[in-house]
């Protein structure tokens, strides 16, 4: 287990097809409320949540990715992290997001973003199976064992094999590039070195109406020879002096992570020598899903994993959440076997109100709770709950107590809870 920045290769040809289906289907899901495909659960619940948070509001929502660079469209392989029966990799490619909402069929917000797009893929590894992990059907939902679904659903009949299964999207989120992708860097300095002549040969002409009016040709055929050259010049200079400053605005703008450098090392050094299998990234893309989940939730208390009080009303307004690329530590106690985290976690966010849309840059801090003493399960689902009095499974997004038994089920036992959440 371990995660792996620079190690980077392309991702196989399985892989990029479940990647790509999953990106084409990302704008139905939230705008149509439309199934997806390949993503886990967790992924899906929280999506079927944003969409409903959008229609409650009275809003549409038309949200597409597509592709930057139609020529180099794989996806890279990046960071990834396993435990004994799953690895889970990093997959990222530059891409843009553009997003439309209407209120009653006026539009009232829209923006095209250039991002980088991270999927995480979940796959099983070679080694001890787990025939015996509970997973929800993806033709109907219903919850049973890998093995079994392997020898067919026992609600809906549909046979699968380990590859329909595995891989899939376990977490995905977008972070803003600054750099150029396919033609849009020969684009722009074709634009700048185009604008840059007209206009230095325009201002030449301006200055020197009275002479070539007059027929001097000698100005004129100088203005056409010299101005061209020394527009073009000027024009790529300024593209590049252009890029340079959205740069420096880029990091202005999201100077404020900054402050996370070194949470990795700290939190992860800590953590290990309490749980061997613990990964960082892990750790992000849990407290990620947790977070989304109980912001679009209607009633977050209803939640198996959120233990705290009702949320600010402002989060109620939320209709897309982002992951915005760092997430700070700003407390770790370990203690009777518990260990309680308060991290900072940065959004790019989306809110709807009766005045408008509005998208700003946020801070989430969270409280984040987790026993010590089990190993982690890099495919524990919160929608797939084995409980451990009867051994039937249920849906734990909605239940507290197990339907069968009537036993309540603790979250803490099997993986990370919220226990805060607030907007700094």
């Amino acid at each position: 287990m371990g995660y792996n920045f620079f190690n980077i290769k392309n991702v196989k040809e399985s892989f990029n097809r479940k990647l790509k289906d999953f990106v084409l289907s990302l704008g139905k899901a939230i705008g149509n409320g439309e199934d997806i495909p390949f993503a886990d659960n967790d992924v899906t619940y929280t999506l079927k949540l944003q969409h409903e948070r959008i229609k409650d509001k009275g809003l549409e929502m038309e949200y597409e990715v597509y592709s930057r660079d139609p020529e180099r469209n794989d996806f890279i392989a990046g960071s990834n992290w396993r435990d004994r029966h799953y690895e889970s990799v990093v997959c990222f490619r530059q891409c843009g997001v553009k997003r439309r909402v209407k209120r009653n069929g006026k539009k009232i917000y829209r923006d095209n973003q250039k991002c980088v797009l991270y999927e995480v893929m979940t796959d099983v590894v070679t080694g001890e199976h787990p025939d015996n992990d509970t997973f929800c059907c993806p033709n109907c939902g219903a919850a049973t064992t890998i093995a079994e679904l392997q020898n067919g659903c026992s609600y809906c009949g549909t046979r699968y094999k380990m590859d329909d299964l595995f891989p899939k999207v376990t977490g995905y989120y977008f972070l803003d590039d600054v750099g150029m992708a396919g033609n849009e860097g020969k684009a722009g300095i074709f634009l700048s070195i185009f604008g840059g002549m007209l206009l230095v040969v325009g201002i030449g002409v301006l200055f020197n109406l009275k002479k070539i009016m007059a027929g001097d040709i000698e100005t004129l055929l100088g203005l056409l020879c010299a101005g061209p050259f020394l527009g073009g010049f000027m024009g790529y200079f300024m593209f590049g002096m252009f890029l340079l400053i959205r740069m420096i605005a880029k990091a202005i703008a999201t100077s404020g992570k900054m402050g996370t450098a070194g949470s990795r090392r700290k939190f992860e050094n800590r953590m290990k020598k309490l749980s061997p299998e613990f990964s960082f990234e892990y750790f992000t893309s849990k407290a990620i899903s947790l977070i989304k989940t109980a912001v679009y939730s209607k009633n977050p208390q209803e939640l198996l994993f959120y233990e705290g009080e009702p949320l600010d009303p402002r989060m109620k307004d939320i209709i897309d959440l982002n992951y915005g690329g760092a997430l700070g530590l700003e407390y770790f106690e370990e203690k009777d076997g518990i260990a309680t985290v308060v991290v900072d976690a940065y959004f790019d966010v989306l809110y709807a109100t009766d005045r408008g849309v509005k998208y700003k840059h946020q801070v989430f801090s969270a409280l984040l709770r987790r026993r010590t003493d089990i190993p982690f399960n890099y495919n524990f689902s919160m929608t797939r709950i084995a409980c451990p009095t009867c051994g039937s499974s249920f849906d734990a997004t909605k239940n507290r107590i197990c339907p069968n038994c009537g036993n309540p089920y603790e979250m803490i036992s099997d993986d990370w809870v919220l226990s805060k959440i607030k907007i700094k």
